[in-house]
């Protein structure tokens, strides 16, 4: 039996067509919110290390460099505060799309399985178990799955991707212990942690599942996934990469050896470059913090709230209304945003308002809503 396109939900963006539409009647042009796709440019320095790859004849490993693997274990000691890493626990992935995609088809799981994701989450965890046949279950409650034999695989996602919530140590660890105790796989995307806005993370840091205060210094049944789309605007490269268990990252391995899953060696010495220049990084966030700044008093004054939205790319936003509802007023000013309705039931009454624009046109976002202040 062939995998048919009906076992899978809508694609969620292509719903936005009209609101586009209503929103490019505006005389000063759309402005675009909804999808958190870098504009900025690529650090010259990653550039440069990808041309001075570009002679590639031969196949890419698919573990990876030994270079690139240090450059993750060094990078996860040096910014997240994980120690213990080591050259088998690590490995490249063409993007984190793809590895939360699939991460339940490698690990072979199926029907009567049961994957965990949040409650308001990004759709590709609940695409990931339909792939494979396998149920999946929104909740922030571990009680909902604590002790069940059939959860296989819990998601975290922090900071969430919609809604800008970072996970504490304490709650990352009742999850880790949860899951260890039924044999559960907990994957931890992580891949907004560089940036942070509000306190205590902005100045201690976005806590890892690998952390040795959460994972009690032990990697087993642990995975961490990790992008450089956001940090280094390289979203084009698909760069990202998994850590932690080296049994898992061991099976993983050997399951994309056969399915060709590689990253390109050029992309390998460009991610190795951009992990030991945290200059880059730290210059990208300061970018987006003043956008941050600049929309978050003007979607206020349009009567919106802003909860969370701690840390990530995103404003969680409501008007206490249906999400389709806000689209159509955003729409109406040339804005468009992102419904939580493509993030679950939990999501009905938000949108996502991205700060992926360039200040040009974050600058007449904060015009047209400031009007309605």
């Amino acid at each position: 039996m062939g995998l048919s396109p009906r076992s899978l939900p809508d694609f969620p963006w292509d719903s936005l067509a009209p609101f586009r539409e209503r929103a490019s009647a505006h005389p000063e042009g759309v402005v675009d919110l909804s999808v958190g796709t870098p504009v900025d440019p690529t650090p010259e320095v990653v550039r440069h290390a990808l041309a001075a790859a570009a002679d590639a004849p031969g196949y890419p490993t698919t573990i990876g460099t030994a270079q690139l693997r240090q450059a993750i274990i060094d990078w996860f000691a040096r910014t997240r505060g994980v120690a213990g890493l080591t050259l088998d626990g690590v490995m490249p992935t063409v993007g984190s799309k793809e590895l939360v995609a699939w991460l339940p088809a490698l690990m072979g799981l199926g029907e009567g399985d049961m994957v965990v994701h949040p409650a308001s989450a990004y759709p590709t965890y609940d695409v990931g178990a339909r792939l494979t046949g396998a149920t999946a279950l929104a909740t922030d409650d571990v009680s909902d799955w604590a002790g069940r034999d059939d959860v296989k695989l819990v998601w975290l996602n922090s900071p969430s991707n919609p809604t800008g919530k970072v996970l504490g140590r304490d709650e990352l660890s009742e999850v880790v212990e949860a899951a260890r105790a039924i044999g559960a796989v907990v994957a931890s995307d992580e891949c907004y942690a560089a940036l942070a806005w509000e306190e205590p993370w902005a100045s201690g840091g976005v806590p890892s599942v690998l952390d040795p205060a959460v994972c009690g210094g032990s990697f087993d049944g642990l995975l961490a996934v990790y992008s450089l789309s956001k940090q280094s605007n390289l979203a084009g490269y698909r760069a990202a990469f998994v850590a932690g268990d080296p049994a898992l990252v061991g099976a993983l391995v050997e399951v994309r050896k056969h399915a060709g899953m590689i990253v390109p060696a050029p992309v390998q010495a460009a991610m190795t470059v951009a992990l030991g220049d945290d200059a880059h990084t730290a210059a990208q966030r300061e970018v987006y913090r003043a956008r941050r700044e600049a929309l978050l008093p003007a979607v206020q004054s349009a009567g919106f709230s802003v909860p969370g939205s701690e840390a990530g790319l995103y404003l969680w936003a409501t008007r206490d209304e249906d999400c389709w509802e806000t689209l159509g007023f955003l729409a109406d000013r040339g804005i468009i945003a992102a419904p939580g309705a493509f993030y679950g039931p939990a999501a009905q009454q938000y949108v996502r308002i991205a700060l992926t624009a360039t200040d040009e046109r974050i600058g007449q976002a904060v015009l047209r809503l400031s009007k309605d202040g």
